[in-house]
């Protein structure tokens, strides 16, 4: 019997899902396709400061699976930039918060949380 699924947990999805090269159609043929979940790794690691440790514990996964997660997102970032490819968020294995509730944060996930405080 296969193991179940882990579903990893993502705070809130991109406000933009598609970067690149401004002069590059929509449609181009050759594109990179970063998950969501990998998303999450950059934006925690890399924007908010988490050690992989911290980041692991607030996407609910081992500090292993964020590590390869990384890896595979640092990859797709730098191929995109040095390459000029159009990079797509979409898809992969997470979950979105609710904004409530242990490993968001201390009494709720700083994403909504700066939401609330702005009125929004």
């Amino acid at each position: 019997m296969p193991r179940p699924r882990k579903w990893r947990k993502v705070c809130c999805l991109p406000e933009s899902s598609r970067f690149g090269p401004l002069d590059s159609p929509a449609d181009a043929e050759s594109f990179i396709i970063m998950t969501v979940d990998e998303y999450e790794t950059i934006r925690l690691i890399d924007l908010e400061g988490f050690t992989q440790e911290e980041c692991a514990g607030q996407m609910n996964v081992a500090r292993t699976t964020v590590q390869g997660i990384y890896f595979e997102a640092r990859k797709k970032v730098a191929k995109s930039l040095v390459n000029g490819t159009v990079l797509f968020i979409e898809g992969g294995e997470y979950q979105l918060c609710n904004g409530i509730g242990s490993g968001c944060g201390s009494g709720g996930c700083r994403r909504h949380r700066r939401g609330r405080d702005r009125g929004e």
